[in-house]
């Protein structure tokens, strides 16, 4: 499974944040303590339900609190043909923006 590390990912959307799609796979309750700005918020749950929604040709950056859940994501969306990358440490490792 592709990684990237929290710090990576925050300069990546300091050059540009229009080309970076990110998935946010908590619950309900913890994105309104603050996402990433932009990412896309589709609960753990919902995934499997909503992954048509998703563009099989772009690449996907997953979102949890630690890592686990955006990582059972990344499991997931890669067995129906996603490209994904999992952001180690979740957002307890994040220190960027939050919105």
């Amino acid at each position: 499974m592709k990684e990237i590390m929290p710090k990576e990912l925050e300069a990546k959307l300091n050059e540009d944040v229009h080309i970076i799609d990110i998935i946010d796979v908590r619950e309900v309750d913890e994105v309104k303590e603050g996402k990433i700005p932009g990412a896309i918020h589709i609960p753990l749950g919902l995934l499997e339900f909503r992954m048509h929604e998703l563009d099989r040709s772009k690449e996907y950056i997953m979102v949890c609190r630690s890592g686990g859940r955006s990582g059972r994501a990344c499991q997931l969306l890669d067995s129906h043909g996603y490209s994904v990358v999992n952001m180690t440490g979740g957002m307890m490792a994040w220190e960027g923006k939050t919105e």
